[in-house]
C-alpha cells in the first residue's frame, strides 16, 4: 500500500497545542512541600501538602522532615522545595541575621521584605500561633526553687543541668545569646540532644531546663514547667507558609489555598494537634486529614 503525506492544517496544530497546554496546567504541575525534622513542623508541611491537593490540580511531592531549618531554607533557595513552613523569629535571627524585633506585626513584615528582596521567598499569611522559644524545668525544679521568671534562673542556675538540640546553640537567638542577656551560669557544660530526644532525656531528670517550644505536646506529657521571659530576650515566632516566587507566578492559586489558613490555628489549637502527634502517636497525615475536615476544608 502506497503511503501519501498529507500536509498537517495549521487548525490542527493550534488545537493540538492548546490539548498539551491544558493538560500541562490542569494534572501534570508538581509542589514540593518540605518541612523541618520535628513534629510540628511536619504537621504544618502535611496540612499544608494536603490542602494544595484537595482545593487544586496540583501534585504534591512531599519532602517532610527535611533537617533542620537551614537544611530547609538551602533547599527552597536551590529549588529542591517549593514551600515550606518557617517562623518569623528564624529568619530574621537565623536566615536573616538581623536583631530581634519585639513587636510582631513589625517582625512579619521586616521578614517578609527583605526575603522577598533578597531571595524571591514570600511569606503568605501566618497560620495564627506564636510557637516561641521558652525555658522549662520539671515541676520539681519549679517547686524547689520556687521559679517563675527568666530572671529567677540566674541565682540557682550554677546548681542546674541545662541541655538542648543541636540547633539552639547555633543561633543568635539562641543559648549564647540568652545566658549573656540574662547573666545565666549553669552546671557544667550544656547537653546537646536531637531534638526528638530533648524531652526524654528532662523526662529522665537528666537534666534540669531546657528550651522549649510553647505549643510543644510533650510539655504536657512531662508536665514541664514554663518560665516568664521577663526580660523579652526571644522574639515572635508566628509560623506561616513559605514560598518561592516563581511558584506563585505559575501557580497564583497556591497562595489562595495556603491562606485559607491564615488565622486558623492558635496557640492552644496548636498544643493540642501536636500532643496528639507526640503524645497519642497518631499519624501527621491523619491528624492533618482531621483537622482540615473540622474547619471544612476537605
Amino acid at each position: 500500500m502506497k503511503h501519501t503525506n498529507k500536509p498537517i492544517s495549521i487548525f490542527a496544530i493550534i488545537g493540538l497545542s492548546a490539548i498539551i497546554l491544558l493538560a500541562s496546567c490542569s494534572g501534570g504541575a508538581t509542589v514540593t512541600v518540605g518541612s523541618k525534622d520535628y513534629s510540628e513542623n511536619i504537621l504544618l508541611g502535611e496540612l499544608m501538602a494536603q490542602l494544595i491537593e484537595a482545593k487544586t490540580d496540583l501534585k504534591v511531592n512531599r519532602k517532610l522532615n527535611l533537617g533542620g531549618t537551614f537544611v530547609n531554607f538551602n533547599a527552597i533557595q536551590n529549588k529542591q522545595i517549593d514551600i515550606y513552613p518557617e517562623y518569623t523569629g528564624t529568619a530574621l535571627t537565623a536566615e536573616l541575621k538581623m536583631d530581634v524585633i519585639a513587636d510582631p506585626a513589625e517582625s512579619y513584615r521586616t521578614v517578609s521584605e527583605e526575603m522577598a528582596k533578597r531571595w524571591d521567598i514570600i511569606w503568605l499569611e501566618p497560620f495564627g500561633f506564636n510557637n516561641t522559644y521558652t525555658l522549662a524545668v520539671t515541676a520539681d525544679v519549679q517547686q524547689r526553687y520556687n521559679l517563675k521568671t527568666y530572671s529567677d534562673l540566674v541565682a540557682v542556675a550554677p546548681q542546674l543541668v541545662f541541655g538542648a538540640e543541636h540547633e539552639f546553640f547555633d543561633r543568635q537567638d539562641g543559648f549564647d545569646g540568652l545566658v549573656a542577656h540574662y547573666g545565666l551560669t549553669f552546671k557544667g557544660e550544656p547537653m546537646k540532644f536531637n531534638t526528638s530526644l530533648k524531652y526524654q532525656a528532662i523526662g529522665r531528670g537528666d537534666m534540669d531546663v531546657t528550651d522549649a517550644f510553647s505549643t510543644d505536646g510533650p510539655i504536657k506529657q512531662y508536665n514541664l514547667k514554663i518560665l516568664e521571659d521577663d526580660k523579652s530576650f526571644f522574639p515572635p515566632y508566628h509560623a506561616a507558609p513559605v514560598v518561592r516566587k516563581e511558584i506563585l507566578d505559575k501557580h497564583p492559586e497556591v497562595a489562595d489555598v495556603l491562606n485559607l489558613l491564615g488565622g486558623m490555628i492558635d496557640d492552644q489549637t496548636m498544643g493540642e494537634l501536636n500532643y496528639l502527634v507526640d503524645v497519642k502517636g497518631e499519624p501527621a497525615e491523619q491528624v492533618a486529614s482531621d483537622f482540615l475536615s473540622s474547619l471544612g476544608l476537605k
